[in-house]
């Protein structure tokens, strides 16, 4: 046969589509022509491709070699089109035979991988994203990859994922010699995690525990407001250790986000929590880049983000959270196209009164030193759109007999009542309370009548805007499944106007 056609997948972002890889063969002067918009990391697949053909004791065809990666529109990088390649040209020039000496059936692979001049198949990026696009496009379908990238994409249930060392053994398979082995799953070693911080390692700041439990059983936004030193980083990276473990699905496709980042991608079930330093850039935070990769926030997914000394970031990069906040997604537009990061997280806040830090905190001998128009300033660097969307405003407050103080619940007896609570949510309405909008908002967090009342004239008493009145009520039904209440009460509405900027006041 003078023309193949094999499966590859290209990636843009988090982004996995599928690429036809067509390779001919024919007469004419000898020459190598890679087409449909190839980058430069495909472009030099020839080189890679013909030193693998030779080194693994195979022909190069003297004629001319055209290989088109179909849809010509879409933008193609790195080595990962290197292996579907080799084996096109394998297969357009005769090569390669079933054992009833026809021609292979290869239309139910997906073939994944750079080629070595050796002829060595290296593993590829984001194996774990590729491997969840291929079960999901195709049941049918059997992915070949290296050793090393086969065992991560083995943990997409229900995919067949074989692994193949060099380009001999995938020639060997094709042609019924000797079948490619189905890859082993790779295994995380539970003791290479970080031990989760328990809540009981705090002492005193009981309304702060309150709150993170509050946070934690709605997935409402949380900032911390309070003098240097009096816990607000310690209660922020207790909160994973509030949240219920990851589901299966959820913990595979964070692991796939982490693995566009270049980092091991690992199965925890814990949830991740992400605190990227107050000199972050936007790019940092929400993602980018000439080839998309994902930013903090989109490493945060289903878990935490915690953003200390919230103030100091850049404003840009601040203002580019309220979108990923109202959605759960954020978009990355380049010249190339758009992509489409998951950026479900939670976020947590923490930041000073003011600069010194000492504003509004009586202490014997420290002082508040800052101006009134420098503390003006210093809070104008985070928008009110910005603060409308936090839910729970908590000030701490210096306690001088905290060492005296007991140390509070641990972490699993406060987690058993977030899952509680979280189920509530879910068989009630599918989604937790922090998602709530429109209709099922009214419908499931509609207080009483004198709740309404209520919570009426906390809006018009401190000018509240629609959003910050409707998250009131997402609280207050929060407050009422804690309770295990079926109707959000005035007493519940009252607790939530407490966590609003001046409803404590």
């Amino acid at each position: 046969m003078s023309l193949a056609v094999l499966s590859g997948r290209a990636l843009f972002g988090l982004q996995v589509r599928p690429v036809q890889v067509e390779v001919h063969v024919g007469g004419g002067l000898p020459s190598f022509s890679i087409v449909g918009l190839p980058g430069a990391g495909v472009r030099e697949s020839r080189e890679r491709v013909r030193s693998a053909l030779l080194s693994s004791g195979f022909e190069f065809p003297a004629g001319r070699i055209t290989a088109n990666l179909a849809p010509a529109d879409l933008p193609k990088d790195s080595g990962r089109f290197d292996l579907p390649i080799a084996l096109g040209v394998l297969l357009a020039s005769g090569q390669i035979a079933d054992a009833g000496g026809g021609v292979p059936d290869v239309r139910h692979y997906v073939l994944v991988g750079e080629l070595s001049l050796t002829g060595a198949i290296l593993p590829a990026d984001a194996a774990l994203a590729i491997a969840l696009s291929v079960a999901r496009g195709d049941p049918q379908a059997s992915l070949i990859m290296a050793p090393a990238s086969a065992g991560v994409a083995a943990r997409v249930p229900g995919l067949r994922v074989l692994a193949a060392a060099g380009l001999d053994e995938v020639v060997a398979h094709f042609a019924g010699r000797a079948e490619l082995p189905a890859a082993v799953p790779v295994h995380d070693d539970p003791r290479d995690e970080a031990p989760v911080p328990c809540l009981s390692d705090v002492h005193g700041q009981a309304a702060a525990r309150v709150a993170l439990e509050l946070a934690a059983a709605g997935g409402h936004g949380l900032l911390l407001s309070g003098c240097p030193g009096v816990g607000k980083s310690m209660l922020a990276h207790r909160l994973p250790g509030l949240l219920p473990p990851l589901s299966s699905e959820q913990a595979l496709e964070v692991a796939a986000v982490h693995g566009l980042a270049r980092s091991r991608p690992s199965l925890s079930r814990v949830p991740p929590f992400r605190a990227p330093h107050h000199g972050a850039s936007m790019p940092a935070l929400v993602g980018g880049g000439a080839h998309p990769r994902p930013g903090e926030i989109s490493l945060a997914h289903h878990g935490v983000l915690f953003l200390d000394e919230l103030p100091e970031f850049d404003r840009r990069a601040l203002e580019a959270l309220r979108e990923p906040l109202e959605t759960g997604i954020v978009t990355v537009a380049r010249a190339a196209g758009s992509c489409t990061f998951p950026a479900r997280f939670q976020l947590v806040a923490a930041m000073n009164p003011c600069p010194c830090g000492w504003h509004g905190h009586p202490h014997p001998r420290r002082e508040c030193a800052c101006s009134s128009d420098v503390i003006a300033r210093y809070r104008a660097r985070i928008s009110g759109p910005l603060l409308d969307r936090i839910d729970l405003h908590v000030s701490l407050g210096v306690e001088a007999a905290w060492l005296e103080a007991p140390p509070g619940e641990p972490s699993a007896q406060v987690r058993a009542r977030v899952v509680d609570a979280r189920q509530r949510q879910f068989s009630r309405q599918g989604c937790l309370n922090a998602d709530l909008d429109g209709a099922a908002l009214d419908g499931h967090g509609n207080p009483d009548a004198d709740g309404r009342a209520l919570l009426a004239r906390a809006a018009s008493a401190w000018g509240w805007s629609a959003r910050a009145t409707r998250r009131t009520l997402r609280v207050a039904r929060t407050l009422a499944d804690l309770d295990g209440a079926d109707r959000v009460e005035a007493g519940h509405v009252g607790q939530a106007i407490q966590y609003r900027p001046g409803g404590a006041a």
